[in-house]
């Protein structure tokens, strides 16, 4: 009976999956303004596939129950260690580098101030507000 209960179930998550393409091709009939009446009837066909599928494995006692929303919130879903995938190394948190050195000063910058008078520039961009507007 657990051979055919897992058999069952292999067949709906197919069925999914290409429930799932066929959706997406109907979506892209849709956007090009296609007519997509052959694909969502094939669709509903393989729903209806689904439907005797669930029905199968649920008469079978492979009934699975989903959860609201509170009773997942109740349940702790994270693993207590999470095994990196395709062995790469486990990750750590990073470490707070090391403090300013006890005996060295710290570098200050110095600050530039906008002259207050400037002198008069020798380029020709600048000599305008230097000088006041020349009259044309």
């Amino acid at each position: 009976m657990d051979n055919k209960l897992n058999e069952i179930r292999r067949k709906i998550r197919f069925l999914r999956v290409e429930m799932l393409g066929a959706e997406d091709n109907i979506r892209k009939q849709v956007n090009r303004g296609e007519d997509c009446s052959e694909a969502a009837v094939h669709l509903m066909s393989m729903r209806v596939v689904m439907l005797g599928l669930i029905s199968e494995r649920n008469r079978l006692g492979g009934e699975e129950r989903l959860l609201n929303v509170d009773e997942r919130l109740k349940l702790d879903v994270r693993a207590v260690s999470r095994k990196p995938a395709n062995g790469a190394p486990a990750r750590f948190p990073a470490k707070a580098g090391p403090g300013p050195d006890p005996g060295r000063a710290p570098v200050r910058v110095r600050t530039t101030r906008p002259i207050k008078n400037p002198e008069p520039r020798s380029d020709s961009i600048g000599t305008e507000k230097a000088r006041g507007r020349r009259e044309r």
